[in-house]
């Protein structure tokens, strides 16, 4: 389950959805990444698949962006959006799948894009609620500076390291924070907008829920074979890349 916004502190918001979709011969945990924790999840996953140790793996992006959200604040409040999405993982038997990944963390960049308050560094208080500090606060030139630049970066050292040309690539499929951001990843791997899943104008930043909101949504699109990149940005500095050549 990745969510930056999980129901509690614990138990993890994983644990809660197994039982209640009745996987109770199973084994769950939340992977938490901020924007970046889907793309993260997955590559997880893969390597649970990867390795023999589970044939069937669910991996879930979720965030309640709302409740995390200063309405009074608008250059941020307008920013996000309430989503979730489902992938299944399960072991292919020819050259389909997840076949690359390089994931990224920059932890310098936390002074940029945080929620202060509510871990154990600065507990719940009446201070701490009063001051609003259980909201997103964001620098949001600060943040689009480096994402702007390390989205592209990840996107094309995926197309490097795989012999790819923009006429292998089917579709790439950005998280869903910024149309510029998103603009200048298509310009640097030299493909055109119209292969560029894109939603943030229907349902904003929905975080973790980014890419398998977009998966869902051009998914009739999709034909066996059909080389993706997936890319992310997000809080922590966090950010990363991924190959996938579509398998049904």
């Amino acid at each position: 389950m990745a969510t930056v916004t999980p129901d509690h502190q614990y138990p993890a918001t994983a644990n809660i959805v197994a039982d209640m979709i009745g996987a109770t011969n199973a084994w769950s945990f939340d992977v938490q990444a901020a924007c970046s924790s889907f793309i993260y999840a997955l590559q997880t996953a893969s390597k649970f698949i990867e390795s023999g140790a589970h044939k069937k793996v669910i991996v879930i992006g979720s965030d309640k962006m709302s409740s995390i959200m200063d309405y009074t604040d608008r250059s941020t409040s307008i920013l996000f959006g309430d989503g979730a999405g489902a992938v299944l993982l399960e072991p292919s038997a020819d050259e389909t799948g997840i076949l690359d990944a390089r994931m990224y963390v920059d932890g310098s960049g936390k002074k940029y894009l945080y929620q202060e308050a509510g871990g154990s560094l600065q507990p719940a208080s009446f201070e701490t609620v009063l001051n609003k500090q259980h909201f997103v606060t964001m620098e949001g030139q600060s943040v689009f500076k480096v994402a702007v630049v390390k989205m592209a970066d990840v996107a094309e050292e995926i197309m490097v390291r795989n012999k790819l040309g923009a006429n292998d690539i089917a579709f790439l499929v950005p998280h869903q924070a910024n149309k510029r951001i998103i603009e200048a990843t298509a310009d640097r791997m030299g493909v055109g907008m119209e292969k560029v899943m894109l939603n943030i104008q229907r349902y904003g930043n929905t975080t973790s829920a980014t890419l398998p909101l977009c998966l869902w949504e051009w998914e009739k699109q999709l034909k066996k074979g059909d080389n993706l990149i997936l890319t992310t940005f997000g809080a922590g500095f966090t950010w990363g890349g991924m190959l996938v050549r579509w398998s049904y």
